[in-house]
């Protein structure tokens, strides 16, 4: 049963990249999406979007805000999943499944030309991640895209899954 719902998920998945322009909606400057909507719709967020659904977040992200979210890409789940040995069922049913999505965003609309080497930022999940400049870094994951703003507040895509 596990078997078949991974490669349903991992079909799905492959249907939706090969659809995927990779460009967010929030690039066009008409877009009003919030950050949930604006990240399900760039069809690279998939484990994400499922991650704050099976936490609850949802509704957290799609309110007022602003938020910025420090966004891992599938791949970057992909990568986490390799390094724990576990199947994306297993990480979804952790118990600090939520604590590690909030490590994820910060209160307040941070753009990139905020940030500063060696920034210390507090999280949703009330632990620090550590900016550094050139390349541009949230702790160990490099951001890949920065700046997409949406209705309550802005994305940076990284590489990488943080865990506090």
């Amino acid at each position: 049963m596990k078997k078949k719902r991974l490669a349903l998920i991992m079909l799905i998945f492959a249907l939706l990249m090969s659809f995927s322009t990779g460009v967010l909606a929030a690039e066009n400057p008409g877009a009003k999406k919030d950050i949930v909507d604006t990240a399900v719709q760039a069809g690279d967020f998939n484990t994400l979007a499922a991650a704050l659904e099976k936490a609850g977040l949802v509704e957290t992200l799609k309110g007022k805000g602003p938020f910025t979210v420090f966004a891992p890409t599938d791949e970057a789940f992909e990568k986490l999943l390799k390094e724990l040995g576990v199947t994306a069922e297993e990480l979804l049913a952790r118990k600090d499944l939520s604590e590690i999505l909030l490590y994820h965003v910060v209160p307040g609309k941070v753009m990139s030309g905020d940030l500063k080497d060696g920034m210390k930022v507090k999280t949703l999940a009330e632990k620090e991640v550590t900016i550094s400049l050139n390349p541009t870094r949230v702790n160990k994951a490099n951001v890949i895209k920065a700046d997409i703003e949406a209705s309550n507040g802005v994305i940076h895509v990284i590489d990488a899954v943080l865990v506090p």
